[in-house]
């Protein structure tokens, strides 16, 4: 018999090679889906493939992210924008990962029909590689504000709440007045109007009303005192008819004028944009886009009603005067463009006012 050894010099360089292999770091981004008591995780390495979901316990999470950091990787955190704040963004930040904040917006683009946490945190996980590849519209991502700038805005958000709570225990105690056929005043709970009411009311109307005046009462003084620590902090010189309160609101949602930089951002900011389908020939403008922040965006358009009253040289109320003015025969729909204009104009202008562009006289403001 004859033996023929064969020497596998292939096979040999293959070991050799193995053992000079130098372990090299990876980016690794994260696509995350977050719940009070779950947060799902896909994981990419690099280019390759997602991993399969993984669920992690919220304190988990970034001791998690942490040990891929000691590890030598470089992290990437993407997630939506919600109602449990920017704390997991913060913690991340310190730990030395990059996090990424997102406007929400629906996930199921191809309108599959299905939805789960796996499937969202996996489209949030592709987008954030297209986005550090370079692709900067993939992710809609929002400026956090600071922890000192989420304080200073609480207390007007507070105050708006606190308005809301009045509104709705006041339109409680009208539409029992109106279901009985009874007169309703808009203030009925309040001093003057009340000792009117006295006269008229049966006494179990008066008994049930009753219950309702103290939280009215006590919501009006919180509201009041809230109203006065905001106007405190306006400026000493600000345009006539602007308002301290609106002013003060508007700069604290902004959080920071000079982030915003030309006037379209700013536009963009306030949902006041008006929105446009075209294709082909085919161009159909249409109504504001809404989108950005919606207290600056209802501040403003207040804010643009009391321009035309006390402003009414102002040029983008100039302009449209004979539609916003008192007894002008425009059309509701009319005036509700024209009002809308002015409020954008107003952004900007506000804008240009506080990052030194321009000053109020240069608007046509007066002070």
């Amino acid at each position: 018999m004859i033996q023929t050894i064969v020497h596998h010099e292939g096979a040999a360089a293959l070991t050799v090679a193995a053992q000079t292999i130098v372990l090299t770091s990876s980016v690794i981004k994260l696509g995350l889906d977050i719940h009070s008591r779950l947060y799902v995780v896909v994981a990419q390495y690099d280019h390759g493939l997602p991993k399969a979901a993984r669920r992690f316990a919220p304190q988990e999470f970034v001791p998690w992210v942490e040990s891929l950091l000691r590890a030598g990787h470089t992290v990437h955190v993407v997630y939506e924008a919600c109602g449990f704040g920017f704390g997991l963004y913060r913690q991340l930040l310190a730990a030395g990962a990059h996090c990424s904040v997102i406007a929400p917006r629906k996930l199921d683009e191809q309108r599959t029909g299905v939805k789960t946490d796996p499937r969202d945190a996996a489209t949030l996980c592709q987008r954030l590689s297209r986005y550090v590849d370079g692709n900067t519209r993939e992710l809609a991502v929002i400026r956090v504000p600071s922890e000192a700038e989420e304080r200073a805005r609480h207390t007007s958000r507070q105050r708006e709440q606190l308005v809301h709570h009045r509104q709705r225990l006041e339109a409680q105690g009208r539409g029992l007045l109106v279901s009985h056929g009874l007169p309703a005043p808009a203030h009925w709970w309040k001093n003057q109007t009340w000792s009117r009411l006295i006269k008229v009311l049966p006494g179990w109307i008066l008994a049930h009303l009753e219950i309702y005046r103290p939280a009215l009462f006590a919501l009006q003084e919180q509201i009041g005192a809230l109203t006065a620590q905001l106007e405190a902090a306006a400026p000493a010189q600000i345009p006539r008819g602007l308002g301290k309160l609106t002013t003060v609101v508007v700069t604290r949602e902004i959080c920071e004028w000079a982030r915003l930089k030309n006037r379209r951002t700013i536009s963009s900011y306030t949902g006041l944009c008006p929105g446009e389908y075209s294709s082909g020939n085919k161009r159909a403008p249409g109504s504001v886009t809404k989108r950005g922040n919606p207290r600056v965006r209802a501040a403003l358009v207040e804010c643009a009603w009391r321009m035309v009253r006390f402003q009414p040289q102002y040029p983008p109320v100039k302009k449209r005067l004979a539609l916003l003015a008192k007894g002008a025969r425009a059309t509701s729909a009319a005036r509700k463009k024209a009002i809308v204009a002015v409020a954008r104009h107003l952004a900007i202008d506000l804008w240009r006012l506080h990052t030194g562009r321009c000053t109020a006289a240069q608007l046509g403001l007066t002070t």
